[in-house]
């Protein structure tokens, strides 16, 4: 891991950009003498580390006390995107504006994404233990297919914190009968991308007992800042 960049925030978070490889990311943490829980961030597909939502998400977080890292996945951000991938892109966003089956070409690009993405959040894992102002338990928040995955294949996740859910991979559908740790799932009740009830049947799929739905009103975008709070105190339980 090397860090490229770093600087204090007016809220005494300190920022710091680092690449691990062809990977890029941002670590925040706050000055702590014994060694910080970490929350693993990610953002939706597509979506880079830097985007607003994520950042305010990470710098709140990382002043509850918790390191925050997030990464760019492959394609996402500031790394390249092939023909394909952006080919897939524009035929996912045509077909839901037009209000047409997507259910393959979701599949045909968000299932060849996560597969990519969760070995790079195990690396950047690994990297990131081995510093020392970080300690563990590890948290995961964010993206809901990735986070499937990583919640299944890595044992180091104590606990999780998912987003909408509507359209997820089927093959993270399934694994979600897997997932036993302590789970909050956030919904917006009116979200445009994420049919309702498909999210509610994948909450109802998750094979863990704790677990917690937390839905609003509102698009996607209009999810209420107190769950970030909220987020924070579940991580609280099973991180600190």
């Amino acid at each position: 891991m090397h860090f490229t960049s770093e600087q204090r925030l007016d809220d005494g978070v300190l920022e710091r950009e680092f690449t691990l490889g062809e990977i890029p990311g941002t670590l925040w943490t706050r000055e702590s003498a014994a060694p910080l829980p970490l929350i693993l961030m990610a953002h939706n597909n597509g979506l880079p580390k830097g985007e607003a939502r994520l950042v305010a998400r990470a710098r709140q977080s990382a002043a509850y006390g918790y390191a925050v890292a997030a990464i760019d996945a492959p394609g996402c951000g500031d790394r390249p995107r092939s023909a394909a991938d952006e080919r897939a892109r524009a035929d996912l966003r045509r077909a839901m504006q037009a209000g047409e089956p997507v259910d393959e070409i979701f599949e045909s690009f968000i299932g060849p994404l996560v597969e990519k993405t969760v070995p790079e959040w195990q690396t950047a894992l690994d990297a990131l233990l081995a510093l020392p102002e970080i300690g563990g338990p590890v948290g995961y928040a964010g993206w809901t297919a990735v986070g499937i995955r990583l919640a299944v294949a890595e044992p180091r996740i104590a606990a999780a914190g998912f987003f909408a859910g509507g359209y997820v991979p089927r093959a993270q559908r399934e694994e979600a009968r897997q997932i036993t740790i302590p789970l909050l799932f956030l919904l917006q009740w009116d979200d445009e991308g994420n049919p309702r009830q498909r999210a509610l049947d994948l909450f109802d799929a998750f094979g863990t007992e704790e677990k917690t739905l937390h839905a609003n009103m509102g698009g996607h975008t209009g999810t209420p800042w107190f769950e970030v709070d909220d987020g924070n105190r579940f991580f609280g339980r099973h991180l600190k």
